[in-house]
């Protein structure tokens, strides 16, 4: 090729494609500024928001990253690099990957409703797949729940965004319910006015909501007394055998015997 005709042909593509690649530039530069904008701020709100500390970092990259392919997929279209084969290319490789990490992207969208939505947070008691314990990491694909006897429970996310949770400690407060049996000859105020004085002088003891004491049934050789006592949530199981204890000290000191006592 003379060197006329190959600069007359490189001429023509600049002038042909020159103005879509200095648009191209153009749009590749105030779109990246744009998103640095955008991402200060998502951040501003995410913070405002509450959203839990361990999902914004993820939701802020994930954004970004979006953003970012998205800009690069328009300045090709403006510069006029076909799309078709990467499209084809991308879209066999989300099949691929789809398909191979199915349970892991269960567990993964799963970590993300529970981080937003919240049914509970680290610290609370619950009662999910058969295990009770409190929970002591809340991750993208799973959630850590040390039960009372000290052990590591490991529970996918996708088990507790699809099943049913038990948020034991969510409303802060659990009622003890305690149930014991006398004799017809034993005064039911003094029964009463026994466990109450223990319970006043128990320290976990709340005292709204109000406890109750009361017969629960009537049978022919005696009747059952309910007791109902509102106890925080965090120590439960602690203060509920010390609170049974020292209800069962106190009515053997008044006399007040139990049925086979």
């Amino acid at each position: 090729m003379k060197p006329d005709q190959f600069y007359n042909k490189a001429y023509t593509w600049i002038l042909n494609t020159g103005p879509a690649f200095l648009l191209g530039i153009v749009v590749l530069v105030t779109g990246f500024w744009l998103i640095k904008v955008v991402s200060r701020w998502l951040t501003k709100q995410m913070y405002r928001k509450d959203i839990d500390p361990s999902l914004t970092p993820f939701l802020l990259s994930l954004s970004v990253t979006a953003l970012r392919v998205l800009l690069i997929i328009s300045v090709m279209q403006i510069v006029g690099i076909q799309m078709t084969v990467f499209a084809a290319l991308i879209g066999a490789i989300g099949v691929a990957a789809g398909l191979a990490l199915s349970g892991t992207l269960q567990n993964f969208t799963s970590g993300i409703l529970i981080l937003i939505l919240k049914p509970f947070h680290v610290g609370d008691n619950i009662v999910a797949q058969g295990q009770e314990g409190t929970v002591t990491a809340i991750r993208i694909f799973y959630t850590i729940v040390t039960t009372y006897d000290n052990r590591t429970v490991v529970i996918p996310n996708s088990k507790l965004s699809n099943e049913v949770i038990i948020n034991i400690s969510g409303s802060g407060n659990r009622r003890l319910d305690v149930e014991l049996k006398f004799g017809n000859a034993i005064e039911f105020n003094t029964v009463r006015t026994t466990i109450n004085n223990v319970l006043d002088h128990a320290q976990n003891a709340l005292k709204l909501p109000e406890r109750r004491i009361g017969i629960s049934s009537i049978e022919p050789d005696g009747y059952k007394v309910m007791v109902n006592v509102w106890l925080d949530s965090h120590g439960y199981i602690d203060t509920k055998m010390e609170i049974q204890e020292k209800i069962m000290e106190s009515l053997k000191s008044s006399g007040l015997k139990l049925p086979g006592m």
